[in-house]
């Protein structure tokens, strides 16, 4: 349950959403993609309230990425890229030239346009993690009045070193490249550090720090957060703050 939590995803920013287990990360994700009406407070796009605009408007404008994708039937990469234009059909209108054009152009950007005759069940995780993001940027693209959002629950939580770092790299690139808001809920901390310009913690429903990334991450936040002492220094190698679990804060210390 969210207590009293308020923030704000201005266009072009990369949010990181932290927090232990049971601390509300993928609920604030929900509401803010609008699948979870807030029982109180209000979740507003470009100052309109979300649940005034239809699912399919929503979807035109915000895309979630879930930490993992089963699908019923053996669908190509390319089917599975274009479902992510559905909001953007007719009823009984099916995907024409231009669609298939937008959904190439995100296999493109994820690097996996060699992969659109593969079944996507045939795919490493990682392999699969970049078809689904292609999926969700093919949902957001053209979309008007405003920024897009993508919304990405867990990204890496499956996925070998490997691979985290490649999704890393294709997430900053994405954002660099193209007008859209990134909100990536995480327990990674070092994952967060290497992505995000701005992190809300989250502890037991409530916001505990909000605030740009080198200014939020610290040894006192992550003691307060986890119950863990660590050492949090930047890494010149690469480039952002790494952390460092050291111990589990001693029983009985206040945190």
């Amino acid at each position: 349950m969210l207590r009293g939590v308020s923030v704000e995803i201005p266009d072009r920013s990369f949010v990181g959403i932290l927090g232990p287990n049971g601390s509300g990360k993928t609920t604030l994700l929900k509401v803010l993609a609008g699948t979870l009406e807030a029982s109180r407070g209000r979740v507003t796009l470009d100052g309109k309230d979300l649940t005034q605009a239809s699912r399919n408007a929503i979807a035109r404008r915000m895309a979630v990425v879930p930490q993992e994708t089963h699908l019923a039937f053996d669908y190509t990469v390319l089917e599975v890229v274009l479902m992510g234009r559905y909001p953007h059909l007719g009823t009984f209108q099916v995907e024409g030239p231009a669609d298939i054009a937008i959904a190439r152009d995100a296999l493109a950007a994820t690097g996996t346009a060699p992969f659109e005759d593969r079944v996507f069940a045939t795919l490493s995780g990682g392999e699969k993690q970049r078809v689904v993001i292609a999926a969700a940027l093919a949902q957001i693209a053209g979309s008007n009045g405003g920024g897009s959002l993508l919304l990405l629950d867990e990204p890496t939580a499956a996925l070998d070193l490997a691979y985290q770092l490649e999704v890393s790299a294709l997430l900053r690139d994405l954002q660099h490249r193209r007008e859209i808001a990134i909100v990536v809920s995480t327990h990674d901390l070092n994952f967060a550090a290497s992505v995000c310009r701005t992190l809300v913690l989250l502890r037991d429903g409530r916001v505990l720090a909000w605030g740009p990334t080198r200014d939020v991450l610290t040894p006192e936040n992550v003691r307060a957060l986890y119950g863990v002492e660590a050492d949090v220094r930047e890494h010149d190698a690469a480039g952002h703050l790494v952390v460092v679990p050291i111990a589990r804060t001693p029983p009985g210390v206040s945190w």
